[in-house]
């Protein structure tokens, strides 16, 4: 390869370099000023989560575009309510259902702050999990625009249960701290009980799930007594031989005393 055509193609490399570092640099969104929203809740409980957006132009650079938004909650209403820089509210829009889309942010409405207000009751746990701990999407929000394109704002999740199987789960926390704590001790047996504990939580057998976690915390403990017990006998025995050995070695000490003396 000629040096020209060597130059031409380092060029050309370098180009196409840059060009896929640009293109493999996220489209940015909006950003969240601040937010509102549980962390667990009960199922069949009405909850009620917040989210404010700002700096609505600057990433990407756009002067319009529509928020979207969905949640597994149900009997839902949205309220998406647009304030401008002095913060008065100068529009607000409710939408039902799980998904909405249509809620229009421009910059020519002199809309500089937008608060998305989401009201509904928690869902029924489809499926049961230990750790971790089963979720469901309290809210999820995008920023759309025209052509199909969009970029997610943000998905706030939160633990939803029931109050037997909140019951059950501070169970298990409890055995699982116990054996923890039993560190270094035979822990199998507990082990094993907790194993089955999980099991029976996640097929939703709550009560089974509690007795077992119970009977797990006991082992550990039992187990961590056993192990002090057996670790103050060491300790004991290991005593005994010490203050054998003293002896021993005094009254060795006397007999070759009294050796001495009647040798004298």
């Amino acid at each position: 390869m000629t040096r020209t055509n060597w130059s031409r193609f380092s060029k050309l490399a370098l180009a196409l370099v840059v060009l896929l570092s640009v293109a493999a640099i996220p489209a940015g969104a909006v950003s969240v000023a601040s937010e509102d929203t549980p962390s667990e809740a009960q199922v069949d409980s009405k909850v009620t989560a917040s989210v404010t957006l700002d700096e609505l132009y600057k990433d990407p650079q756009l002067e319009a575009w529509t928020l979207a938004g969905q949640t597994h909650l149900e009997d839902v209403t949205w309220t998406v309510t647009y304030y401008d820089q002095t913060g008065a509210k100068v529009d607000q829009q409710s939408f039902d259902g799980q998904n909405f889309s249509g809620a229009q942010i421009a910059a020519d409405d002199g809309t500089s702050e937008v608060e998305v207000s989401v009201t509904g009751t928690v869902p029924e746990v489809e499926e049961f999990t230990y750790d971790p701990a089963q979720e469901f999407t309290v809210l999820s929000l995008a920023q759309t625009r025209e052509g199909g394109s969009s970029n997610d704002i943000g998905t706030w999740n939160a633990t939803h249960y029931t109050e037997e199987s909140a019951a059950a789960r501070d169970s298990l926390d409890s055995a699982k701290a116990a054996i923890a704590a039993a560190s270094g001790s035979n822990t199998q047996e507990a082990q094993q009980s907790f194993n089955n504990a999980v099991e029976a939580y996640e097929g939703a057998e709550f009560g089974l799930a509690t007795t077992l976690a119970e009977e797990a915390e006991t082992r550990a403990n039992q187990a961590k007594q056993s192990s002090q017990t057996t670790q103050l006998l060491i300790y004991a025995a290991g005593g005994l031989v010490v203050v054998a050995l003293l002896a021993g070695g005094f009254l060795y000490w006397k007999s070759q005393q009294q050796t001495y003396d009647k040798l004298g």
